[in-house]
């Protein structure tokens, strides 16, 4: 198997730019999605919205009270997730209250 990162991708040749180009103006219509079957509305009605959602991360210093880092520590690896499961909870609590 072959992986690549952004350092290690294979510069563009020129005939491959040329080949990118013809296909990022060829409209849609043009476009061979045979092998990619519609879905039909029994599989719509199992699909989930948001199901390989992820929220982007920040890092951020804050100070937490000795005794409530310890607990959290305390449960096991993962205190920063539950952190911040804790907030995401409150947050959806606070905004559903707004409503």
């Amino acid at each position: 198997m072959v992986s690549y990162t952004l350092e290690t991708l294979p510069a563009l040749t020129k005939a491959r730019r040329t080949k990118l180009k013809a296909l990022a103006t060829r409209p849609d219509s043009q476009i061979d999605t045979s092998d990619i079957p519609e879905m039909t509305e029994e599989q719509w009605k199992k699909a989930k919205r948001g199901h390989f959602y992820r929220p982007r991360k920040e890092q951020i210093t804050a100070r937490v009270d000795a005794d409530v880092l310890y607990w959290l520590k305390s449960q096991g690896k993962g205190y920063q997730s539950r952190i911040n499961a804790i907030l995401r909870r409150e947050m959806l609590i606070s905004v559903k209250s707004a409503r």
